[in-house]
């Protein structure tokens, strides 16, 4: 028995995304063997108490945030931790830390892995600085749009309308003008394996407009953006270099956070080729055209085996908590 937890509810499209991956990966989940029920927690994650009674092979958690808050993600982790649940991707600690990206970017300043410069005040901001404003604990893009990218003179403005528009705290962070890569690792036998590389394309964008994956690109297939933010793979054979040393802080990463089970590292590379850390996703989207998945395809990873792994992974570093 692995149930399929989520905490969505349809009312943005990357929540509905999370309802219909939920789906695939049960529709998954039952083609190699499993029984498999998509549950709906809810905002107080009562269901997992008598989830647990019925003792679950493995969880798979798909829960993104609790109450539409992504700061408290953890908290339905940490409960199935205490619990003796088995569930898949990261730890409670993991998913706690990577959902506040100041507290992330910290840590990963202190292990020596670059990140772009960030404030939380608008005051503080170089005036003629470029930065883009953006939410600390949501993902998926939610409060990112073309108008995110802003002059340090206009951070404090755009930090505390975005605080009013969307809720949670936002901050700025210098603006990286240059190349995006999204970086996919799975954990195999116990270590993390870095999955082939894409590079996010903007050539296609109107002039003037950010070149950044926002939420209309992400989730709006109306939109121009939407279409022209291609992936882009074959960075290990064009640019080896660069490909290796976007490997080797992308698993620097892994062990800084303490991640498992998989997990996805955000890259921007500026104009002198020098990598640096956006964020790190702890419960990347498996949607069968997501991103992850395309990176999986490309390592001649199939859905079925991509969702077998992400279970097979839980199963073994539970086993060798035990």
């Amino acid at each position: 028995f692995v149930p399929v937890i989520h905490a969505a509810v349809p009312d943005r499209p990357d929540e509905q995304d999370t309802l219909d991956t939920a789906s695939a990966i049960a529709a998954s989940l039952m083609r190699a063997g499993f029984t498999a029920e998509i549950i709906d927690i809810g905002s107080d994650s009562a269901p997992l108490s008598w989830l647990a009674v019925r003792r679950p092979h493995i969880v798979f958690n798909l829960v993104e945030s609790v109450g539409g808050d992504g700061s408290l993600a953890h908290l339905p982790v940490r409960l199935m931790e205490r619990l003796g649940m088995r569930y898949t991707g990261a730890n409670a600690s993991a998913c706690e830390l990577t959902s506040s990206k100041i507290h992330t970017k910290e840590v990963l300043a202190g292990h020596g892995i670059p990140t772009p410069r960030w404030w939380t005040g608008g005051s503080e901001v170089p005036g003629e600085l470029q930065v883009i404003v953006k939410s600390d604990s949501e993902h998926a893009s939610l409060g990112i749009d073309a108008n995110s990218v802003v002059d340090g003179h206009g951070a404090g403005h755009e930090i505390a309308s975005r605080e009013q528009r969307f809720g949670g705290v936002f901050f700025a962070e210098e603006f990286i003008e240059g190349r995006e890569f999204n970086v996919a690792l799975i954990e195999e036998d116990g270590a993390p394996l870095v999955l082939p590389i894409p590079e996010i394309l903007f050539d296609d964008l109107p002039a003037g407009r950010p070149r950044i994956v926002d939420y209309e690109a992400k989730w709006d297939p109306e939109s121009h953006a939407y279409h022209n933010t291609p992936r882009c793979f074959g960075v290990e054979d064009r640019e080896p270099v660069l490909a290796a040393e976007l490997a080797r802080l992308a698993l620097g990463c892994w062990h800084a956070v303490g991640l498992s089970g998989y997990a996805r590292v955000d890259f921007r590379v500026d104009g002198g080729g020098r990598p640096t850390v956006l964020e790190i996703n702890t419960n990347p989207c498996l949607a069968q055209d997501a991103g992850f998945v395309a990176t999986a395809a490309a390592a001649g990873i199939v859905y079925d085996d991509l969702i077998a792994r992400v279970v097979n992974a839980a199963r073994i570093r539970t086993a060798k908590v035990a």
